[in-house]
Protein backbone atom coordinates (compact mmCIF):
# COMPACT_ATOMS: atom_id res chain seq x y z
CA UNK A 1 0.00 0.00 0.00
CA UNK A 2 1.16 3.51 -0.88
CA UNK A 3 2.30 5.75 2.28
CA UNK A 4 2.22 9.29 2.35
CA UNK A 5 4.29 10.69 5.23
CA UNK A 6 4.66 14.81 5.68
CA UNK A 7 7.88 15.84 8.16
CA UNK A 8 7.98 18.66 9.89
CA UNK A 9 11.34 21.00 10.93
CA UNK A 10 11.34 23.65 12.59
CA UNK A 11 13.12 27.22 12.58
CA UNK A 12 15.50 27.16 15.49
CA UNK A 13 15.69 31.20 15.02
CA UNK A 14 11.43 31.64 15.48
CA UNK A 15 11.22 29.27 18.09
CA UNK A 16 13.95 30.79 20.24
CA UNK A 17 12.15 34.05 19.21
CA UNK A 18 8.78 32.75 20.87
CA UNK A 19 10.49 31.22 24.11
CA UNK A 20 12.15 34.66 24.69
CA UNK A 21 8.62 36.22 24.81
CA UNK A 22 5.96 33.43 26.35
CA UNK A 23 5.71 30.40 27.69
CA UNK A 24 7.05 27.48 25.88
CA UNK A 25 4.02 26.10 23.48
CA UNK A 26 2.71 22.97 25.62
CA UNK A 27 2.09 19.05 23.64
CA UNK A 28 -0.91 18.49 22.15
CA UNK A 29 -2.05 15.16 23.71
CA UNK A 30 -3.65 12.57 21.75
CA UNK A 31 -7.02 13.17 23.73
CA UNK A 32 -7.13 16.47 22.55
CA UNK A 33 -6.65 15.65 19.04
CA UNK A 34 -9.45 13.22 19.08
CA UNK A 35 -11.54 15.51 21.02
CA UNK A 36 -10.72 18.38 18.55
CA UNK A 37 -11.46 16.49 15.44
CA UNK A 38 -14.92 16.39 16.85
CA UNK A 39 -15.19 20.51 17.25
CA UNK A 40 -16.59 22.02 13.67
CA UNK A 41 -17.21 25.36 11.95
CA UNK A 42 -20.76 25.72 11.10
CA UNK A 43 -20.28 28.81 8.84
CA UNK A 44 -16.37 29.37 7.00
CA UNK A 45 -17.66 32.52 5.41
CA UNK A 46 -18.12 34.32 9.05
CA UNK A 47 -17.02 31.85 11.69
CA UNK A 48 -13.38 33.88 12.27
CA UNK A 49 -13.19 33.11 16.49
CA UNK A 50 -15.26 29.91 17.91
CA UNK A 51 -15.20 28.53 21.28
CA UNK A 52 -15.64 25.09 22.59
CA UNK A 53 -16.24 23.67 25.98
CA UNK A 54 -15.07 26.45 27.76
CA UNK A 55 -11.60 25.26 27.05
CA UNK A 56 -10.66 25.49 23.89
CA UNK A 57 -10.54 28.12 20.48
CA UNK A 58 -10.24 27.68 16.50
CA UNK A 59 -8.74 31.33 15.74
CA UNK A 60 -8.84 32.03 11.88
CA UNK A 61 -4.88 31.57 11.04
CA UNK A 62 -4.18 35.27 10.08
CA UNK A 63 -7.58 36.74 9.40
CA UNK A 64 -6.55 34.80 6.21
CA UNK A 65 -9.07 34.48 3.39
CA UNK A 66 -9.49 31.31 2.05
CA UNK A 67 -7.96 29.35 -0.46
CA UNK A 68 -9.52 28.01 -3.62
CA UNK A 69 -7.14 25.46 -5.07
CA UNK A 70 -7.88 23.70 -8.64
CA UNK A 71 -5.57 20.88 -9.61
CA UNK A 72 -4.84 19.50 -13.08
CA UNK A 73 -8.30 17.65 -12.90
CA UNK A 74 -9.94 21.13 -13.34
CA UNK A 75 -11.78 20.33 -9.44
CA UNK A 76 -11.99 23.21 -7.10
CA UNK A 77 -10.88 22.80 -4.08
CA UNK A 78 -11.10 25.13 -0.70
CA UNK A 79 -9.06 25.19 2.25
CA UNK A 80 -9.72 27.37 5.91
CA UNK A 81 -6.64 27.12 8.73
CA UNK A 82 -7.59 27.97 11.70
CA UNK A 83 -5.39 28.10 14.99
CA UNK A 84 -6.33 25.97 17.58
CA UNK A 85 -5.69 26.96 20.88
CA UNK A 86 -5.81 26.07 24.59
CA UNK A 87 -7.79 29.02 26.55
CA UNK A 88 -5.55 28.16 29.53
CA UNK A 89 -2.74 30.28 28.82
CA UNK A 90 -4.00 30.57 25.32
CA UNK A 91 -1.19 28.58 23.96
CA UNK A 92 -1.56 27.59 20.15
CA UNK A 93 -1.26 23.82 20.18
CA UNK A 94 -2.43 22.95 16.92
CA UNK A 95 -3.63 23.80 13.49
CA UNK A 96 -6.81 22.61 11.80
CA UNK A 97 -7.47 22.63 8.82
CA UNK A 98 -11.06 22.64 6.64
CA UNK A 99 -11.15 21.31 3.04
CA UNK A 100 -14.10 21.57 0.88
CA UNK A 101 -14.42 19.34 -2.14
CA UNK A 102 -15.90 20.60 -5.23
CA UNK A 103 -19.40 18.58 -4.21
CA UNK A 104 -19.65 20.65 -0.85
CA UNK A 105 -18.22 17.39 1.24
CA UNK A 106 -16.02 18.49 4.25
CA UNK A 107 -12.65 16.78 5.29
CA UNK A 108 -10.85 18.20 8.15
CA UNK A 109 -7.10 17.53 9.95
CA UNK A 110 -5.51 19.00 12.44
CA UNK A 111 -1.42 19.66 12.17
CA UNK A 112 0.26 19.04 15.96
CA UNK A 113 2.06 21.55 17.40
CA UNK A 114 5.79 20.12 16.98
CA UNK A 115 6.34 19.29 20.48
CA UNK A 116 3.50 16.68 20.68
CA UNK A 117 4.10 13.64 21.49
CA UNK A 118 4.76 10.92 18.31
CA UNK A 119 1.77 8.60 18.95
CA UNK A 120 0.00 12.19 18.08
CA UNK A 121 1.80 12.89 14.99
CA UNK A 122 1.07 9.09 13.52
CA UNK A 123 -2.66 9.30 14.34
CA UNK A 124 -2.13 12.95 11.99
CA UNK A 125 -0.15 10.99 9.23
CA UNK A 126 -3.11 8.79 9.12
CA UNK A 127 -5.29 10.61 9.35
CA UNK A 128 -4.35 12.87 6.27
CA UNK A 129 -3.20 9.61 4.32
CA UNK A 130 -6.40 8.16 4.06
CA UNK A 131 -8.09 11.61 3.32
CA UNK A 132 -5.90 11.61 0.46
CA UNK A 133 -6.88 8.48 -0.62
CA UNK A 134 -10.37 9.56 -1.71
CA UNK A 135 -9.50 12.86 -2.22
CA UNK A 136 -6.44 13.13 -4.93
CA UNK A 137 -3.49 15.45 -4.18
CA UNK A 138 -4.82 16.16 -0.54
CA UNK A 139 -1.29 16.25 0.75
CA UNK A 140 0.41 17.85 -1.68
CA UNK A 141 -2.36 20.63 -1.73
CA UNK A 142 -2.22 21.29 1.55
CA UNK A 143 1.40 21.04 1.94
CA UNK A 144 1.70 23.40 -0.92
CA UNK A 145 -0.32 26.21 1.53
CA UNK A 146 1.41 24.77 4.78
CA UNK A 147 4.88 26.04 3.22
CA UNK A 148 3.59 28.90 2.31
CA UNK A 149 1.97 29.93 5.16
CA UNK A 150 4.02 28.72 8.47
CA UNK A 151 7.39 30.29 8.09
CA UNK A 152 8.14 28.34 11.48
CA UNK A 153 7.61 24.78 10.01
CA UNK A 154 8.64 23.42 6.12
CA UNK A 155 5.80 20.36 5.37
CA UNK A 156 7.57 17.85 2.87
CA UNK A 157 5.18 15.48 0.90
CA UNK A 158 7.34 12.17 0.73
CA UNK A 159 5.94 9.24 -1.41
CA UNK A 160 6.89 5.59 -1.60
CA UNK A 161 10.72 4.66 -0.93
CA UNK A 162 12.70 4.48 2.10
CA UNK A 163 15.08 6.99 3.45
CA UNK A 164 18.23 7.42 3.16
CA UNK A 165 19.40 7.29 6.32
CA UNK A 166 17.76 4.19 7.19
CA UNK A 167 19.42 2.08 4.27
CA UNK A 168 22.16 2.21 1.96
CA UNK A 169 22.14 2.26 -1.47
CA UNK A 170 24.52 2.75 -4.42
CA UNK A 171 25.96 6.11 -5.72
CA UNK A 172 28.16 5.27 -8.89
CA UNK A 173 29.07 6.95 -12.88
CA UNK A 174 25.36 5.78 -13.95
CA UNK A 175 23.71 8.44 -15.11
CA UNK A 176 19.78 7.58 -15.58
CA UNK A 177 16.63 7.03 -14.54
CA UNK A 178 13.85 4.35 -13.34
CA UNK A 179 12.27 2.14 -16.09
CA UNK A 180 8.80 3.40 -14.91
CA UNK A 181 9.49 7.27 -15.43
CA UNK A 182 7.23 8.08 -18.52
CA UNK A 183 8.90 9.77 -21.68
CA UNK A 184 6.58 12.16 -23.82
CA UNK A 185 6.61 10.71 -27.81
CA UNK A 186 6.57 12.33 -30.60
CA UNK A 187 3.13 11.52 -31.40
CA UNK A 188 1.79 13.28 -28.02
CA UNK A 189 1.70 9.61 -26.28
CA UNK A 190 3.39 8.79 -23.03
CA UNK A 191 5.52 5.66 -23.30
CA UNK A 192 7.32 4.35 -20.36
CA UNK A 193 11.02 4.45 -20.15
CA UNK A 194 11.96 0.83 -20.20
CA UNK A 195 9.74 0.20 -23.21
CA UNK A 196 11.03 2.77 -25.12
CA UNK A 197 13.06 0.88 -28.35
CA UNK A 198 15.51 1.94 -31.26
CA UNK A 199 14.05 4.24 -34.35
CA UNK A 200 11.03 5.40 -31.58
CA UNK A 201 10.40 8.84 -32.10
CA UNK A 202 10.65 11.36 -28.85
CA UNK A 203 10.40 14.80 -27.81
CA UNK A 204 13.63 16.99 -27.23
CA UNK A 205 13.47 21.02 -26.48
CA UNK A 206 15.47 23.78 -27.82
CA UNK A 207 16.90 25.07 -24.52
CA UNK A 208 16.89 28.33 -26.16
CA UNK A 209 13.34 29.17 -27.66
CA UNK A 210 11.72 26.65 -25.70
CA UNK A 211 10.18 24.91 -28.41
CA UNK A 212 9.56 20.94 -29.23
CA UNK A 213 10.34 19.22 -32.14
CA UNK A 214 11.17 15.66 -32.47
CA UNK A 215 14.19 13.41 -32.61
CA UNK A 216 14.77 9.22 -32.87
CA UNK A 217 16.15 7.40 -30.39
CA UNK A 218 19.59 6.18 -31.35
CA UNK A 219 19.83 4.02 -28.04
CA UNK A 220 18.60 3.22 -24.68
CA UNK A 221 21.24 2.18 -22.44
CA UNK A 222 20.29 -0.18 -19.55
CA UNK A 223 22.63 -0.22 -16.17
CA UNK A 224 22.77 -3.61 -14.30
CA UNK A 225 20.11 -3.40 -11.76
CA UNK A 226 21.56 -2.44 -8.00
CA UNK A 227 19.97 -0.79 -4.91
CA UNK A 228 20.16 2.72 -6.62
CA UNK A 229 20.25 5.73 -4.94
CA UNK A 230 17.47 8.41 -6.45
CA UNK A 231 16.89 11.97 -6.18
CA UNK A 232 13.04 12.48 -6.05
CA UNK A 233 11.78 15.91 -7.11
CA UNK A 234 7.76 17.66 -6.30
CA UNK A 235 7.24 20.50 -8.53
CA UNK A 236 4.94 22.68 -8.78
CA UNK A 237 3.28 25.56 -11.12
CA UNK A 238 0.75 27.74 -8.71
CA UNK A 239 -1.05 30.95 -10.33
CA UNK A 240 -2.45 32.79 -7.25
CA UNK A 241 -5.34 35.36 -7.84
CA UNK A 242 -6.42 37.60 -5.01
CA UNK A 243 -10.38 37.90 -5.00
CA UNK A 244 -13.39 39.09 -2.85
CA UNK A 245 -14.25 35.28 -2.02
CA UNK A 246 -10.60 34.15 -0.87
CA UNK A 247 -7.33 33.22 -2.43
CA UNK A 248 -7.78 31.60 -5.69
CA UNK A 249 -4.93 28.97 -7.10
CA UNK A 250 -4.36 26.88 -10.15
CA UNK A 251 -1.79 24.18 -9.17
CA UNK A 252 0.21 21.88 -11.21
CA UNK A 253 2.46 19.62 -10.23
CA UNK A 254 5.06 17.61 -11.44
CA UNK A 255 7.51 14.21 -9.96
CA UNK A 256 10.22 13.30 -10.80
CA UNK A 257 12.75 10.73 -10.10
CA UNK A 258 16.27 10.13 -11.06
CA UNK A 259 19.77 9.37 -9.74
CA UNK A 260 21.47 12.06 -7.92
CA UNK A 261 24.04 12.68 -10.89
CA UNK A 262 21.67 13.24 -13.46
CA UNK A 263 22.07 16.97 -15.27
CA UNK A 264 19.61 18.98 -15.10
CA UNK A 265 19.16 22.65 -16.74
CA UNK A 266 17.48 24.92 -13.96
CA UNK A 267 16.50 28.87 -14.15
CA UNK A 268 19.90 29.14 -12.49
CA UNK A 269 22.12 26.95 -14.69
CA UNK A 270 22.88 23.02 -15.20
CA UNK A 271 23.27 21.39 -12.09
CA UNK A 272 23.22 17.60 -10.91
CA UNK A 273 19.90 16.82 -10.14
CA UNK A 274 20.92 15.65 -6.61
CA UNK A 275 22.74 20.07 -5.95
CA UNK A 276 19.28 20.92 -6.51
CA UNK A 277 17.62 23.01 -3.79
CA UNK A 278 13.60 23.60 -3.00
CA UNK A 279 13.23 27.14 -4.89
CA UNK A 280 15.00 26.07 -8.14
CA UNK A 281 13.06 26.16 -11.08
CA UNK A 282 12.79 23.88 -13.95
CA UNK A 283 11.13 23.96 -17.60
CA UNK A 284 8.20 21.65 -17.48
CA UNK A 285 5.27 21.26 -20.02
CA UNK A 286 2.07 22.71 -18.60
CA UNK A 287 -0.44 20.25 -19.36
CA UNK A 288 -3.32 21.95 -19.51
CA UNK A 289 -2.38 24.88 -21.68
CA UNK A 290 0.30 22.76 -23.72
CA UNK A 291 2.86 25.08 -23.08
CA UNK A 292 6.58 25.43 -21.11
CA UNK A 293 6.64 26.89 -17.84
CA UNK A 294 9.47 27.46 -15.22
CA UNK A 295 8.03 24.99 -12.30
CA UNK A 296 9.24 25.93 -8.42
CA UNK A 297 10.93 22.94 -6.80
CA UNK A 298 8.65 22.34 -3.61
CA UNK A 299 10.45 18.97 -2.26
CA UNK A 300 13.61 17.45 -2.78
CA UNK A 301 14.10 13.75 -1.24
CA UNK A 302 17.14 11.23 -1.31
CA UNK A 303 15.32 7.74 -1.69
CA UNK A 304 16.03 4.22 -2.30
CA UNK A 305 13.34 1.87 -4.38
CA UNK A 306 14.81 -1.27 -3.88
CA UNK A 307 17.02 -3.31 -6.33
CA UNK A 308 15.89 -2.58 -10.07
CA UNK A 309 17.82 -1.80 -13.70
CA UNK A 310 17.71 2.08 -14.59
CA UNK A 311 17.74 3.64 -18.40
CA UNK A 312 18.79 6.68 -20.78
CA UNK A 313 17.90 7.10 -23.69
CA UNK A 314 20.76 8.66 -26.31
CA UNK A 315 18.72 10.30 -29.24
CA UNK A 316 19.76 11.86 -32.53
CA UNK A 317 19.47 15.14 -32.16
CA UNK A 318 18.89 17.38 -29.44
CA UNK A 319 19.99 18.05 -25.87
CA UNK A 320 17.11 17.60 -23.89
CA UNK A 321 13.97 15.34 -23.48
CA UNK A 322 10.88 15.35 -21.37
CA UNK A 323 10.35 12.75 -18.54
CA UNK A 324 7.35 12.98 -16.79
CA UNK A 325 6.78 16.28 -18.35
CA UNK A 326 9.67 17.55 -16.87
CA UNK A 327 12.72 18.55 -19.23
CA UNK A 328 15.63 16.74 -18.39
CA UNK A 329 19.36 16.37 -20.63
CA UNK A 330 20.31 14.03 -22.36
CA UNK A 331 23.80 12.31 -21.72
Amino acid sequence: MRKLFIVCFVAIAGFCRAQQKTVNPRPLTLDEYNKAKTYTIANLDNDTYVKFDNAYVLDRYESRKPYFITGSDGLKKRIDLYKFIAKDGMQDIGLMVFYTSETGKKYQALVPDFTADAKVWTKYFQDIDDINKVESNFILKLSYILSKELSFQQYKVLNGGKDMKEEAATYGNDICFPGDEKVTMGNGAIKLLRNIKRGDEVVTIDQVTHQPYVTKVKELTVHAAKNYALTRLVLVLANEQNTTAGISVDLRAKVLKATPNHPMLTKQGNCKIGDITVGQQVLCLNDLSGKYASYTVLEKRELTEGVQNVYNIVAEKGSTLLMNGVMVMQK
